[in-house]
């Protein structure tokens, strides 16, 4: 199961890195970036894809898409000088809660309707 967390944070990892670039390709018009754009998305979900051979989607994208908004925000505050005000700290902070939340649910399902019932 380790090795579908790995998958799984590589396709953050990448999808982060895909996002900065697409920044950096101002447009498509740097060839450069505008390659590295694309080979950050393609891993990102390949890496994704294969993390969801045993992750729950729904799950997974909210943690995915959560922190790679958060990260992205963060780095390019830090790298272009972006808006960071209390609101969007905020906003991040709530993401954050939100992704931990993800995390901590329960992960096992009622094997059918009558357990669900039960509770």
């Amino acid at each position: 199961m380790r090795k579908y967390y790995l998958f799984f944070a590589l396709a953050i990892v990448f999808e982060i890195f895909g996002t900065l670039m697409l920044k950096m390709s101002d447009g498509f018009s740097v060839s450069a970036y505008t390659v590295l754009f694309v080979l950050g998305y393609l891993s990102c979900f390949s890496f994704f894809t294969l993390a969801l051979k045993k992750l729950p989607l729904g799950v997974s994208y909210g943690i995915w898409s959560g922190v790679s908004v958060a990260a992205v925000t963060i780095i390019g505050a830090i790298i272009w000088g972006e808006p960071l005000n209390i609101v969007i700290v905020a906003g991040i902070a709530l993401i954050i809660a939100g992704v931990l939340l993800l995390e901590s649910s329960p992960k096992e399902q009622p094997a059918n309707e009558d357990d669900a019932r039960r509770g």
